[in-house]
């Protein structure tokens, strides 16, 4: 319902206004000279301004404010080359069904003097990355392009928004009667009661039910309502490697992560499944399994039906909020006395020795095992790991155990390099009583590492783990896996431990492998911006993945 306002002087003081009514707490920025009355508004506003050194690290914190809050996220950028450098940002946060907002600037639309110079349609260039892009071209019509854009980011599945401010239309003066709406409380609506009858029925038949947990189960009363399934049903559980910490992987019916899409212990376990209860996946996500013709029976339980792919195909579907069709099989289900799960619980044993295999390996340079256990040694409970893209998000998926949900950042939808950094820093903003770490490989961390002066500046507590190959590892991996010679994939690094200082960092460097875990706890207690670098034998990858597992999963 419309509220009547007072009236503001111009467009930009209408955004910001419309923005504070949304409950916009941070605008993460790198203005240019077409923001400059929305930056002048923006000082005299409840808005926090943060400062970026680059527009795509701006996008990746507002989409992890928005990942970790459910609220979106907003960044902003200049025309031309700032809007093109929120692309990576605009896809990061479409594709990981993260809630953000980008807005834009533009030269004058209505008399501009400077011809084409950096001017692009930039409306059309966000089309295929958003939810929703506009120009604003009337004053007299932003508070309802931003209510419908944060609508739109917000509603499941959510995802990145974008409007385009012109200079000329934020000096406009709307009209005194314009209306800045309220955001709607409409819920989301619940599965039909047939479609979760004839689940209940499916899972009454199955004898060896298996639920996988994925990216859009990573929800509060989500992962509420799915512990109680677990427990009331007894049904053992895997996730993927956005569903990580919704069930605390402690639980005695965790089977594990699916970090790779075949060959791994977890899919000795899918194969012995009759039925398969996929909640919260969607295709986006890197496939954990591959369905095939006349295989076992798989329900799909999401926010939206299930997009049809050849590795994806449903036989039923549940389509409605998450939290309320889990709590319906949780209730109606229970335990049923032909399901048998022996046959699973047998891959859990060999998935948990698997893991604990070489975790205190003492070898330096240390190995991903070593790393993944020490890291998980250091942090507390309700810490949260931020990890970038690289061959360490696999040793991490698999071998890190998440106690709660959002407590392991990761990407595993557009899988960008260069955002653990970005997304470390919003979950140290936003918690600053808990400990957090960004976990990035070297190749990662060079793509946003201006960012340590923007941590250092907001006097974030934070750790940056930088695991050093001097290589893009997960490319060279793959390069050996497909049987080409090793090349044009290694590189040098600059001395980290001078370039953390550089930013007023502090730096420190891993020489022995039992100084580690020692180093990263005096980090986290000390507080303020670290850096701790450590070298990586990836030896290990060819050892554990490409031999050990096909010989081990198969004795299964």
């Amino acid at each position: 319902m419309a509220k009547e306002q007072q009236p503001v002087g111009n467009g930009a003081e209408l955004f910001i206004r419309a923005l504070e009514n949304e409950g916009v707490k941070y605008i993460f920025a790198v203005p240019g000279e077409e923001n400059l009355a929305f930056l002048d508004a923006l000082r005299n506003s409840s808005i926090e301004l943060v400062l970026n050194r680059h527009e795509q690290a701006a996008g990746f914190m507002a989409a992890t404010y928005g990942r970790l809050t459910g609220q979106v996220g907003v960044c902003l950028s200049t025309l031309g080359p700032g809007a093109t450098n929120l692309v990576t940002a605009a896809a990061y946060a479409q594709l990981g069904g993260m809630p953000m907002m980008m807005i834009s600037g533009q030269k004058p639309i209505k008399s501009s003097k400077q011809g084409l110079f950096q001017i692009l349609d930039v409306v059309d260039l966000m089309r295929p990355l958003t939810k929703y892009t506009r120009q604003i071209s009337n004053a007299n019509t932003i508070p309802a392009k931003v209510r419908e854009a944060f609508r739109l980011a917000s509603e499941e599945r959510p995802g990145a928004v974008h409007l385009e401010l012109p200079e000329d239309i934020a000096a406009e003066q709307p009209a005194r009667d314009t209306h800045i709406f309220q955001p709607s409380d409409a819920r989301r609506p619940s599965a039909s009661r047939k479609s979760l009858e004839m689940a209940c029925d499916m899972l009454r038949e199955a004898k060896h039910p298996l639920i996988m947990i994925g990216a859009g189960a990573n929800r509060k009363r989500v992962s509420q309502a799915l512990l109680h399934l677990v427990n009331v049903t007894g049904i053992p559980f895997f996730t993927t490697q956005m569903g990580k910490g919704v069930v605390d992987e402690r639980h005695p019916g965790y089977l594990g992560n699916a970090a790779l899409s075949a060959g791994d212990f977890v899919h000795c376990a899918i194969d012995r499944a009759d039925l398969v209860i996929n909640v919260g996946h969607d295709v986006v996500e890197k496939p954990p399994f591959f369905m095939t013709p006349g295989g076992k029976k798989v329900i799909h339980v999401n926010f939206s039906a299930a997009d049809v792919d050849p590795v994806y195909f449903p036989q039923h579907e549940v389509v409605g909020d998450i939290a309320n069709s889990v709590e319906y099989l949780a209730e109606h289900c229970g335990q049923c006395a032909n399901h048998d799960f022996s046959g699973l619980m047998e891959v859990k044993k060999a998935v948990d020795a698997h893991l604990q295999e070489r975790a205190e390996d003492g070898r330096f340079p240390v190995i991903p095992q070593r790393i993944v256990h020490d890291v998980r040694q250091v942090m507390p409970d309700d810490g949260i790991i931020a990890l970038d893209n690289g061959m360490y998000k696999l040793w991490f998926a698999r071998n890190y155990p998440a106690y709660d949900n959002n407590t392991v950042l990761l990407d595993n939808a557009l899988a960008s390099m260069g955002a653990g950094l970005p997304s470390g820093m919003m979950a140290a903003m936003l918690y600053p009583h808990l400990k957090v770490m960004a976990v990035c490989g070297d190749g990662g961390f060079m793509m946003n590492s201006q960012e340590l002066e923007t941590a250092v500046r907001l006097k974030l507590n934070l750790v940056v783990l930088i695991i050093n190959d001097s290589a893009y590892g997960m490319i060279k991996w793959k390069q050996a896996q497909e049987g080409y010679a090793d090349y044009g994939l290694d590189y040098r690094n600059p001395d980290f431990v001078t370039y953390a200082q550089s930013y007023g960092a502090r730096g420190h460097r891993v020489t022995r492998t039992e100084d580690l875990r020692p180093t990263l706890e005096s980090a986290l207690a000390e507080g303020g911006v670290h850096l701790v670098e450590v070298p990586v034998d990836y030896s290990e990858n060819r050892r554990v993945f490409d031999e050990e597992l096909a010989e081990l999963t198969c004795r299964l």
